[in-house]
């Protein structure tokens, strides 16, 4: 599951996943600390890009939290390897015995735009972030690239759910002309583990 972008330095690649693996592992087998991680191999870039870090179990998520954070992909990357690992609340933390069944895949976020109202963006192409002041209350959301797509969505079903998402009840079509929308694109790749493994014989 790869996806191109224009940017050729924010290229998510199996480079990513696969450290990801080694983050994984390393916290798994105790060999390394969630706070003190490896260092990147020269393969990856050092950039600077808001990132996400999904799970998945025999293609159901197990996992799936990031950042829209600015901040280096050194930092980043690793932290949101073992925050989605073992702290999202949606599920238990992973288990060693879990590795055969899993699957990583590394979203890196571009090209942020403030759209001109809640439609002003693609199904398939753009991520998107709402935010919306209502009866003294905040609500923000978001939904990356793949989400409406792979669910089938359309534009308004998929502003319901992020709605439903944030916390705000009421119906979207009550709140629609108060939405602030953002959109942005992603490049993703996934990578299962026994592609991390080839990866890793590779380099022996």
């Amino acid at each position: 599951m790869n996806s191109t972008d224009s940017h050729p330095k924010t290229e998510s690649t199996a480079e990513h996943c696969a450290y990801c693996f080694d983050v994984l592992i390393g916290v798994l087998d105790k060999e390394i600390t969630k706070s003190k991680f490896p260092p990147l191999p020269p393969s990856i870039p050092k950039v600077e890009a808001p990132l996400f870090v999904t799970w998945h179990k025999d293609g159901d998520l197990r996992g799936c939290i990031g950042t829209f954070s600015k901040e280096s992909i050194e930092q980043n990357l690793p932290e949101y390897t073992v925050v989605s690992a073992f702290q999202d609340t949606r599920f238990d933390p992973i288990s060693k015995k879990e590795l055969s069944q899993l699957s990583c895949a590394v979203s890196l976020l571009t090209n942020f735009e403030k759209g001109k109202d809640a439609m002003d963006w693609e199904v398939g192409k753009h991520g998107i972030s709402i935010e919306l002041k209502e009866g003294g209350r905040r609500y923000r959301s978001t939904f990356l690239p793949e989400v409406a797509e792979e669910q089938g969505w359309d534009k308004e079903t998929t502003l319901k759910y992020l709605l439903q998402k944030s916390g705000c009840k009421l119906a979207l079509e009550k709140v629609i002309d108060k939405i602030e929308l953002e959109r942005y694109q992603s490049s993703k790749y996934e990578l299962p583990y026994k592609e991390y493994l080839k990866l890793k014989e590779k380099k022996v």
